[in-house]
């Protein structure tokens, strides 16, 4: 953000502007140790700005999240609509992942920093993995020809665990993203994908 004056509390964009200088944080620090002020001076607005908003940090963090999940779910939906029939899934997985990793600061706020701060925030994880194997099932479905309602739910979380570590590991640049290097990574959690999506290849 460049502009230098504090921004009036009644734009349309501040609420968005809110979220992004929140998430920026919260991928920084640890959630706690993020004020409301923290959160206004880096969008270049008052606390005051802020609170016109939002009731609390907590609730910036929660629209976070829930943006971040609802954007991750649709890019999983569009990747199902525009899969071919039969074709493995590999590709699908690391393009989410790529995705993720485009939007490293919400991906490290949801799946890193936010673990285990609060209940509502841990709530919000799990109705977002509910969606999410939702959508992946969808996909599976569509990738395999026959496979029953059961096979499709195991094999979704599956790849949804896969996804969330191959994030974590992503974002964190942990070591084992780093002695891999990220092409061996991709290229691994794309080989991980296909034994999970269809174990008799």
């Amino acid at each position: 953000m460049t502009t230098s004056r504090t921004r009036a509390a009644h734009r349309p964009s501040r609420k968005q502007w809110v979220i992004e200088a929140a998430t920026e944080l919260f991928a920084t620090q640890p959630p706690d140790e993020v004020t409301v002020a923290d959160i206004a001076a880096r969008a270049e607005m008052t606390s005051a700005a802020v609170y016109y908003h939002f009731s609390s940090k907590d609730q910036v963090l929660a629209e976070g999240m829930r943006a971040f999940a609802t954007a991750l779910r649709e890019q999983l939906r569009a990747l199902t609509e525009a899969h071919e029939p039969g074709s493995d899934i590999a590709a699908a997985v690391t393009v989410l992942l790529a995705w993720m990793g485009e939007h490293r600061s919400a991906a490290t706020v949801f799946f890193v920093s936010s673990a285990g701060m609060s209940q509502d925030a841990e709530a919000l994880r799990q109705e977002s993995r509910a969606e999410l194997l939702h959508e992946m099932m969808g996909l599976i479905r569509k990738a395999r020809e026959s496979v029953s309602d059961a096979e499709a739910a195991v094999i979704g979380l599956g790849l949804l665990a896969l996804l969330e570590t191959a994030a974590i590991s992503q974002v964190r640049g942990d070591d084992v993203y780093r002695s891999l290097g990220h092409r061996s990574f991709v290229r691994e959690v794309a080989e991980l994908a296909e034994r999970i999506a269809d174990p008799t290849t």
